[in-house]
């Protein structure tokens, strides 16, 4: 098993990741993509001052679930700060982690709300809103040492829940990029699609478990509901307890 970093260290180690991830310059297109919306606003939030910055993972240090989705809403965590705060799929997801014990409260406005996770964090492949939610390929690949080096410092990590089809195959690219893996064939993405990834010496066992994203498009149109999502959640935490 991974060897358990001392608290303090590993708040301070996240702390100093998230502060680099902020001040990240690696995309100049999403950077300029992001201080243009944050200039301009949109008018409902017009008196707001907008994040538009890229943003860091939050949630528990001791986690052993890594909530993991695409990037940031150009006018969700863009403006808010903090992944899936300020928008339509953080007001389907945050409801359902409160239901599963993983969320303090069952609303998440503002990265001041008083939110916490338990036993949960939350990142994105993307730490910047892209246009048209849709990151490039290269973009995606220069946001992924970030991610790497936040999965080193969760020594408690056992399962990844991945949020949509790009999520799961970022985080595939990880295991294959460090190791875990040889290869990602046979691993294909289906909403309650779970897989194995094999204890290495030092390494606890993970799993990975996948999920349509909480987008408007998925749940307006009853592709994704609170049952079907509640249920990703109720197994993550089982599948923690047995790795």
């Amino acid at each position: 098993m991974a060897r358990k970093l001392q608290p303090q260290n590993q708040a301070a180690a996240l702390a100093a990741l998230s502060q680099r991830i902020i001040a990240c310059e690696r995309c100049p297109r999403l950077r300029e993509y992001c201080a243009e919306v944050a200039r301009v606003r949109r008018r409902a939030y017009r008196d707001q001052e907008y994040w538009g910055r890229p943003v860091p993972s939050f949630g528990d240090p001791d986690a052993s679930v890594l909530l993991v989705g695409l990037a940031p809403g150009a006018h969700g965590s863009n403006r808010t700060g903090r992944n899936f705060t300020g928008d339509g799929s953080g007001d389907f997801l945050f409801p359902t982690l409160y239901e599963a014990g993983y969320a303090s409260q069952p609303r998440s406005v503002s990265r001041d709300d008083g939110m916490q996770l338990h036993g949960m964090r939350i990142n994105a492949m993307a730490r910047c809103a892209p246009p048209d939610n849709k990151p490039l390929p290269q973009e995606l690949r220069n946001c992924s040492a970030w991610f790497d080096e936040e999965v080193a410092l969760l020594p408690r990590l056992r399962v990844f829940v991945c949020l949509g089809k790009i999520a799961f195959d970022g985080v595939m690219s990880h295991l294959v990029r460090s190791g875990r893996l040889e290869w990602r064939a046979g691993f294909t993405f289906a909403h309650g699609a779970e897989f194995t990834v094999p204890a290495q010496e030092g390494k606890a066992q993970w799993r990975v478990l996948a999920s349509y994203h909480p987008s408007l498009q998925n749940t307006n149109t009853g592709r994704l509901t609170r049952p079907m999502f509640l249920k990703i959640f109720q197994r993550a935490r089982e599948l923690a307890s047995l790795c």
